[in-house]
């Protein structure tokens, strides 16, 4: 069964900007950009913020991504409901992300009514190399 999308690459980017603002306190470094069945796609623009001692893209800034990345793509296909939250993450860091742009693509794994189980992967953007893995359950409010 495919899960069709209700909201467009420049819905999620536009309620990223007026409901969840906060995402933005580091300036607008994490874009929507791509979305499709069963699917979303963020990128990051990683800033000197997000960079830790080594020269490589921190740990909490993969997790990030990897949540936000999971959120979009829950929102994309149920809705915006903003109080749809993260109950598990677990992430595997697998290569040293060099300060540049990443992009994470975020795969519905199960929708259900009250849970929702995704699939994150994050690489250097334009790239295939897996950087990070993460799955993610959400908890969705009932409506």
């Amino acid at each position: 069964m495919t899960i069709e999308p209700i909201m467009t690459v420049d819905d999620l980017n536009r309620f990223l900007d007026t409901d969840f603002p906060q995402v933005h306190t580091d300036g607008k470094v994490f874009h929507v950009t791509a979305v499709g069945p069963g699917f979303a796609t963020m990128r990051l623009d990683p800033n000197e913020r997000h960079i830790r001692p080594g020269g490589t893209v921190s740990g909490p800034t993969l997790f990030a991504l990897a949540d936000v990345s999971a959120y979009v793509a829950l929102i994309a296909h149920i809705g915006p409901v903003a109080l749809a939250v993260t109950t598990n993450l677990n992430i595997n860091f697998l290569r040293k992300p060099e300060p540049e742009p990443l992009e994470c693509t975020c795969r519905i794994l199960k929708l259900g009514k009250r849970l929702a189980v995704l699939d994150a992967s994050i690489v250097k953007a334009g790239d295939d190399d897996l950087v990070a893995h993460a799955t993610a359950t959400y908890s969705i409010p009932p409506r």
